[in-house]
């Protein structure tokens, strides 16, 4: 199974880099962009400043912002838009799916509402199973793999043939693919760790070190392992890059969206005043706090850290309170 001509729907930060990575690995890349000037921009430019300043496309990389065209003939499918967004995204680019393509998923976070993860919206929309999705995860600060500085992800798939057909077309001197069959897994630890990332933002902002991170970092990776086991995930996988990895520059990076939105709240501007300071994008951890803290519920799984992150976001508590009790909660066991 060969991946040579890829589409990437989407022309944010993410998707844009993943379309470099792609390209420098030798495939010819078509993006979807849904302004028609960010298309141009990168068609007749080879950058997207609004996203990637500084950085220049490889000559592989065109775009349009008509999706009709951009899918055309494609051998695998990005999908590069905002967990909340795809949905309605994929509705619209159903009928426009070539039969064969492969699809890829970049999002990461469970669905408002029906408590998906994205390969099962995916599967559902696409006509597909949802194990046959290929998951991208990792630390993958689209900022730092844009300027080509070493990093590494791991494709999860449970048709494994696909997972190395993305991984051999990504490959490159800079950015080093591992694959792996727990979905599940990836998945949540993709998606629980933009929650994780609010409270460690939120920790800084409060004016907390590096001892109170490491033990967000590592109760927050307890939580995540604790719903991953309940829904099937492999354990293993939160050791890995999915997992730890992620989190830990997820957690702490200042290029983390939401670590920055976290640290924002931390000092006492609202949701909305952290917004715009962001440049109008809400962090994906947000609205994920909501739908992790329902599934977690309906599964009967503890989720401390995800709670207290709903209840600042959500529910307009102060992070100082929010803090102290968690602090404050029933002394236990580490692994209990």
């Amino acid at each position: 199974m060969t991946v040579q001509s890829v589409t990437v729907l989407g022309a944010g930060s993410w998707g844009t880099t993943f379309a470099k990575v792609l390209a420098d690995a030798g495939r010819d890349v078509t993006m979807w962009a849904r302004r028609p000037e960010v298309a141009a921009e990168i068609r007749e430019e080879h950058t997207n400043n609004g996203y990637l300043p500084g950085v220049v496309l490889p000559g592989r990389v065109t775009a349009t912002d008509d999706a009709a065209l951009a899918l055309d003939g494609a051998q695998a499918v990005v999908l590069a838009v905002p967990s909340q967004s795809l949905r309605a995204n994929l509705t619209a680019w159903r009928s426009l799916l070539p039969r064969e393509a492969i699809l890829v998923s970049l999002a990461k976070g469970v669905e408002l509402g029906t408590l998906k993860r994205m390969s099962e919206v995916i599967g559902e929309i696409a006509g597909v199973r949802s194990d046959d999705v290929v998951v991208v995860s990792g630390p993958n600060l689209a900022k730092e793999i844009a300027r080509q500085q070493p990093a590494a992800a791991v494709f999860a798939c449970a048709d494994h043939d696909k997972a190395v057909a993305v991984q051999q077309a990504s490959f490159n001197s800079y950015f080093r693919p591992y694959t792996n069959t727990d979905v599940v897994g990836c998945e949540l630890g993709g998606a629980c760790k933009n929650v994780i990332a609010l409270s460690c933002g939120m920790a800084a902002g409060l004016g907390f070190g590096a001892n109170t991170m490491a033990t967000l970092i590592t109760r927050g990776l307890a939580e995540t392992a604790r719903l991953g086991s309940k829904l099937g995930a492999d354990p293993l996988t939160f050791a890995g890059l999915a997992g730890v990895g992620d989190l830990v520059a997820t957690c702490a990076s200042p290029l983390s969206r939401n670590r920055t939105f976290g640290e924002l709240l931390g000092r006492g501007e609202t949701v909305a005043m952290a917004q715009q300071a962001v440049g109008g994008q809400v962090a994906e951890g947000v609205m994920s706090c909501q739908s992790i803290r329902e599934l977690a519920r309906g599964v009967g799984v503890d989720m401390p850290i995800t709670d207290a992150m709903f209840r600042v976001c959500h529910e307009g508590m102060n992070p100082a309170r929010v803090g102290a009790e968690l602090l404050g909660r029933q002394q236990k066991h580490e692994w209990s």
